[in-house]
């Protein structure tokens, strides 16, 4: 599974952001606590949502998403450049490193 991603926060900043890749062909399994209280901003590629039932949808660059409450298995980059999703959250939401998976 690929990916890699930072978290940056400046000490009194009302939002934390989170940056993420996930290479070309790569899949990151989905943890739904990670994703609690984040709006997902697409900002180059597409990725595909995979769900637990089977279920798929594809996203491209510019889609503004959430991916709690979906029952996802999977986030899976379809695409031949990299996915690079921008996750946003109130206050310390973001602020967990995560690291490739």
């Amino acid at each position: 599974m690929g990916g890699r991603g930072g978290a940056t926060q400046s000490p009194g900043r009302r939002f934390g952001r989170r940056r993420i890749e996930i290479a070309p062909g790569e899949s990151r399994p989905h943890v739904e606590a990670e994703w609690r209280g984040v709006l997902v901003v697409l900002e180059a590629g597409e990725i595909e949502l995979r769900c637990h039932a089977g279920g798929r949808r594809r996203f491209a660059a510019g889609s503004v998403l959430w991916f709690t409450g979906l029952n996802l298995r999977t986030v899976h980059n379809p695409g031949a450049v990299p996915a690079v999703i921008l996750a946003v959250s109130r206050g310390d939401g973001c602020a967990a490193e995560v690291t490739g998976s």
